[in-house]
């Protein structure tokens, strides 16, 4: 059913990075998750009121407010696809991040109201009797809304939206909900004396505000800025791997900017012998063919490499073998040898993880040096990662 739709409502569902086709995303995915929610909202508010169920009453406004959900965020992919402009060069995107605050409160809003009447009921329980058609009809919409959750996941993960991402966890809490709806009303109706509808809404709100969290920690993340996909970083490493003249690729750092817009850079280790329009020209043509197979606006700086001095090698292995004894994922690159003031200079960067005793390494690597060559000095920086650290 997915597939079917992407066919026959995307133009062509393949390229996620242009403003036009993530928009058609949007409008299907808003679409589908209006007429779906309503759909279910009439029919769990009258079972609901037929009933005499708060956990199911309660969970139809959840849908009515999914509804509302869905038509915000369809104003909100319109607003992210404007082009750029002179006052937003870097196009309107994020404006999706802002409107996705708005999917967050309205969680809030349904979870801390459902968990306030179930205290209530719990306090005051009412009567509640088990209705055949009922249960069935609950069962029903809890296969509509996972399959709602499977669909917005879906369009969510190929064009990277957390709009829709939000939408579909929105739509998995519904699952949950009404299948906790769906089974106190079968142990009201079997076994009877305690306050199961009211347990179920507190269990069903509770659930829904740490989901809410969940999403609202991912927006603001990605507002803040979230470190670089790993995924993403590894196949732009790996098409630069592909050029014999890069010998070492290091800092690389990707600006999510919203609505798939990718503003990136690297270093690339040269050799420092090659001429300068060579080295220039094999960056440009890594620069395009990057953003034309990951989406990415490169910008790639040049680092000089010296492969006529064999001591650069030695000393590289020096430096790892002293850091990989208390962190194998500790990097170096950039080394070189330089002279200055008489004196001769190693300099380098180190890649620390972020929960890496930097002092530590610096204290390490300074008097294992000195041991080994009192006159050398380094002017060695120590830095983190822009990149999702390995588990």
């Amino acid at each position: 059913m997915t597939e079917w739709l992407i066919r026959h409502f995307i133009s062509s569902p393949d390229d996620v990075h242009k403003d036009t086709v993530r928009l058609e995303y949007g409008k299907l995915s808003s679409m589908t998750g209006i007429v779906c929610n309503i759909l279910l909202f009439l029919v769990k508010f009258g079972i609901g009121m037929f009933s005499g169920a708060i956990a199911v009453t309660g969970d139809a406004f959840n849908n009515l407010t999914d509804a509302m959900a869905c038509l915000i965020t369809m104003f909100g992919y319109y607003f992210a696809a404007r082009p750029a402009d002179k006052d937003h060069p870097f196009g309107h995107g994020r404006l999706e991040y802002i409107f996705t605050q708005a999917i967050v409160f309205m969680i809030f809003a349904v979870g801390g109201t459902l968990l306030y009447n179930g205290v209530i009921h719990i306090m005051h329980p009412a009567e509640q009797t088990f209705h055949p058609v009922v249960f069935t009809v609950l069962l029903i919409t809890i296969g509509v809304k996972f399959w709602l959750s499977r669909f917005n996941m879906t369009l969510g993960r190929k064009i990277d939206s957390v709009a829709m991402i939000a939408t579909a966890a929105d739509s998995r809490n519904d699952v949950l909900s009404t299948a906790i709806a769906a089974l106190s009303m079968l142990l009201a109706g079997f076994v009877g004396g305690l306050p199961f509808d009211g347990i179920a809404a507190v269990l069903v709100a509770l659930y829904i505000l740490w989901s809410g969290f969940g999403i609202a920690k991912d927006v603001y993340s990605r507002m803040l800025g979230k470190p670089a996909d790993r995924q993403l970083s590894e196949e732009i490493i790996s098409i630069l791997s592909e050029y014999d003249e890069i010998l070492d690729v290091h800092d690389v750092i990707i600006h999510d900017y919203g609505s798939g817009v990718l503003m990136g850079s690297a270093h690339v280790g040269m050799d420092q012998e090659m001429r300068f329009v060579d080295a220039h020209d094999i960056a440009d043509k890594a620069e395009t063919e990057i953003r034309h197979k990951t989406g990415v606006q490169m910008l790639l700086h040049m680092d000089p490499v010296d492969l006529a001095d064999p001591r650069r090698q030695k000393y590289e292995d020096m430096l790892l073998e002293i850091l990989h004894r208390e962190d194998e994922r500790i990097t170096v690159h950039d080394l070189r040898l330089k002279r200055e003031g008489g004196r001769e200079v190693l300099a380098c960067d180190v890649l620390l993880p972020f929960d890496a005793d930097r002092e530590k390494m610096k204290k390490l690597v300074s008097e294992r040096l000195a041991q080994t060559d009192p006159d050398l000095k380094t002017k060695i920086h120590y830095e983190h990662g822009y990149v999702e650290e390995a588990q």
